[in-house]
């Protein structure tokens, strides 16, 4: 059984990456309902200024793919109890179709970012005895699919860092937390792409990617799902038979979604 949360939301400094696209929007807006005082931060400071305003936090505009910008954000920020890390790039497609360059940012985004934030402000969190740090990451990094071999592995080792980050710091009463959406309607790179699910494949929303956020801090949760108990349990599968996994995958048309979703990214790339 999960022990209660290591920080309080109500009044706890929190930082939230990637507040600028549909997901970041809802997660502000409910960790701030739920009390927590915000720093929020993504590329898009026309975005982010309102947004910030509306929420009662503040706005720290950057940039994750240059290296420094999670130094200098945090430099900005100041003393942190909480860590929602939320930014991630859209990497779905072959990977010939990339080039070095894209490759370099969607790890830079996607994987060093977040983990080069961890390591500095567990630092502070270690010494204090008090902190949580979530990662917003996806199904794909539980199992593989077609066409997301650049995705799949920045959120296959964004789940392994969380996991045996949460043993390191649970001496020092330092949470860490992954939440794993599978495809969200209404905001997201799902819904921004424009793909069609086939019948049977179903989503969530939003808002219970951000209520499962919540809950996962308050409950001090290792890993929380938030998809359709089919996708669940392909998610499973996955880890337990990959071959077969791919297999079903395949049947339910997997492979045809993502190529969707990489045509839609090519066309905002």
């Amino acid at each position: 059984m999960a022990k209660l949360s290591t920080v309080e939301l109500r009044g706890a400094k929190t930082l939230l990456t990637g507040a600028t696209g549909g997901l970041g929007r809802t997660l502000a807006r409910t960790l701030a309902a739920h009390g927590a005082d915000l720093v929020l931060t993504g590329r898009r400071a026309e975005l982010l200024e309102p947004l910030a305003a509306e929420v009662g936090g503040r706005a720290v505009p950057a940039d994750l793919a240059e290296r420094g910008a999670v130094e200098e954000l945090l430099a900005v920020a100041g003393e942190i109890d909480l860590v929602v890390a939320n930014a991630a790039l859209p990497a779905a497609g072959l990977l010939a179709d990339y080039s070095l360059d894209e490759v370099d940012r969607a790890l830079e985004v996607n994987l060093r970012a977040p983990v080069v934030m961890a390591k500095l402000v567990a630092e502070q969190m270690m010494a204090r005895r008090r902190g949580h740090l979530v990662f917003i990451s996806s199904l794909s990094g539980k199992t593989a699919s077609g066409q997301a071999s650049l995705y799949n592995a920045t959120k296959f080792g964004l789940r392994g860092f969380a996991l045996a980050l949460r043993e390191d710091l649970r001496a020092f009463n330092v949470g860490v937390s992954s939440v794993f959406p599978g495809y969200i309607s209404d905001a997201g790179m799902f819904a921004d792409s424009g793909a069609a699910l086939p019948f049977g494949v179903g989503t969530r929303t939003p808002d219970e990617v951000a209520r499962a956020t919540v809950r996962a801090i308050e409950r001090n949760l290792a890993e929380i799902d938030v998809a359709p108990f089919g996708l669940r349990m392909t998610a499973l599968l996955g880890g337990i038979a990959p071959g077969l996994a791919a297999a079903v995958q395949r049947r339910l048309g997997a492979e045809a979604i993502t190529e969707q979703l990489a045509e839609g990214q090519r066309a905002k790339r």
